[in-house]
C-alpha cells in the first residue's frame, strides 16, 4: 500500500485518520491561507485544501497526501480562528441561539502521478443560547483558540449544540465518509 501523509498539524485529523485503522505519517505544509472573501466558502476550503496538499506532494515522491481546511460561515460570513480572546467572544455571541455552516476542504493527492480528488463537505450546526457568563466561561479554557468559529465540536463545546444535520465529523475538521471515498478512489479500502 503506498503510504498516506496528512499535511495537517491538528490532533484532531490526525485522531480521526488514527480511528479508521490508517498508517500514516505526518508532514505540515505551511501556506499562506488567505482567499479572496468574497470566494464561496466550498471553493475557500477546496482550494485551502488543494494548497497544502500540492506543498506536500510536492516535497514527496511517493504516497497519498490528504489535505483539509475547515471554515465556519455564519449569515455567509467566514469565521475563521480568532486573533484573540475578545474576537473569540464576538464569535460565540453571534453564533449563539443560531444555526451555522461548516465547510470542509478535502484534497487527496497522489504524490507520485499528480492525479488528485478534491471535494468538500458542508453541515448544518444549530447553537443553543447562552450568556454572557458561559461564553467568558468557555473562553477561559482556551479551547476557543486556534479553532475556527471559536469553538470545538468535540470538546467543552459539545453542551452548547442544539443540532447537527450532516456530518459530525465534518464539524470535527475531517469528512471521514469522503476521505474514504477519495481514497478508494486511489485503490485504498479502509474497511
Amino acid at each position: 500500500m503506498r503510504p498516506i501523509i496528512l499535511a495537517s498539524a491538528s490532533p484532531r485529523r490526525q485522531e480521526l485518520l488514527a480511528n479508521l485503522g490508517l498508517e500514516f505519517e505526518v508532514k505540515v505544509s505551511e501556506v499562506d491561507e488567505t482567499l479572496d472573501e468574497n470566494m464561496p466558502a466550498a471553493q475557500q476550503v477546496e482550494k485551502l485544501a488543494e494548497r497544502k496538499a500540492s506543498v506536500v506532494a510536492a516535497q514527496s515522491t511517493k504516497g497519498l497526501v490528504i489535505g483539509a481546511d475547515t471554515l465556519v460561515v455564519l449569515g455567509g460570513k467566514p469565521l475563521g480562528k480568532p486573533a484573540d480572546r475578545e474576537e473569540a467572544v464576538q464569535m460565540l455571541k453571534s453564533l449563539q441561539g443560531r444555526s451555522h455552516e461548516v465547510f470542509t476542504g478535502l484534497a487527496v493527492i497522489d504524490a507520485a502521478t499528480g492525479q488528485s480528488v478534491v471535494t468538500h463537505q458542508a453541515t448544518a450546526v444549530r447553537f443553543k443560547p447562552l450568556s454572557s457568563e458561559q461564553i467568558q466561561r468557555y473562553v477561559d479554557t482556551g479551547e476557543p483558540m486556534g479553532k475556527a468559529g471559536a469553538y470545538a465540536v468535540q470538546g467543552k463545546a459539545s453542551i452548547f449544540i442544539d443540532s447537527i444535520r450532516g456530518c459530525y465529523f465534518n464539524v470535527v475538521g475531517l469528512p471521514v465518509a469522503k476521505l474514504a471515498d477519495a481514497l478508494r478512489m486511489f485503490g485504498v479500502e479502509i474497511v
